[in-house]
């Protein structure tokens, strides 16, 4: 079996799809402390100006883990959020096919917690690339230890042969611990693929939402294009 694991990022880049494709569990890891400004709260979008930020405001409470971040709901940022969205997506290939959802998102929805929204987003995200991984909340096991020793405990809990580490994996796995266990450490060097849009070129390192916008049911392929495959694990 193939695990991978990853704090779920606000519209997150097809890099994350990509290795979640590659794995038959995947982990959402929302008990580690809560990081101001990093991906759980923000991405980009293109616009006619370039990439630009969407930025979930929260509420800050010193120490608190990623499964307790509350979204501060009393700013105006759905709205806006959803604004961008259409102004800069809505003359895109596949943007009505996908529209409905964030409308009801960003309109009608109102979650309390980040990763609640964020889990969410992932799940439709999953369904509509094809991708069939199974997915887990580390909130419902009680994973042992730290950096290393705390993926090679949830491995050996979920009964992984292989784990797929981010390319940063590599400063902190202890690969002899993992491999006296019987776990084989995979580091994902992700290349992120060229694809045409309604504006030009791609440009790397967006948001999935550019992608599926541009390339509806093709995306999957095209983010997979020039990667790893399950079948070179």
């Amino acid at each position: 079996m193939i695990l991978t694991a990853h704090q779920v990022p606000y519209l997150p880049w097809p890099g994350l799809f990509h290795k979640i494709a590659l794995a038959d569990k995947f982990v959402s890891f929302d008990q580690v402390q809560y990081s101001p400004r990093d991906w759980t709260t923000r991405n980009k979008i293109m616009t006619t100006k370039g990439p630009m930020w969407l930025s979930v405001p929260v509420k800050k409470n010193f120490g608190q883990k990623l499964c307790q971040v509350k979204i501060d709901n009393n700013q105006n940022w759905h709205k806006k959020h959803w604004k961008s969205i259409q102004l800069n997506y809505q003359r895109a290939a596949f943007f009505k096919k996908y529209a409905w959802y964030f409308e009801m998102i960003y309109n009608d929805r109102k979650f309390t917690y980040l990763e609640e929204m964020n889990l969410g987003m992932l799940m439709f995200f999953l369904d509509e690339l094809g991708i069939k991984t199974k997915v887990y909340q580390a909130g419902h096991y009680d994973f042992k230890g730290e950096k290393s020793a705390l993926v090679l405990d949830m491995c050996k809990q979920l009964g992984a042969q292989k784990y797929i580490f981010g390319i940063q994996g590599k400063e902190y796995c202890d690969v002899k611990a993992f491999e006296s266990a019987g776990v084989k450490p995979i580091f994902q060097n992700y290349i992120p693929p060229q694809y045409s849009t309604w504006k030009g070129e791609s440009v790397p390192n967006l948001s999935i939402i550019d992608l599926l916008f541009n390339h509806g049911p093709n995306s999957l392929d095209i983010l997979m294009s020039g990667n790893l495959t399950k079948e070179q694990l």
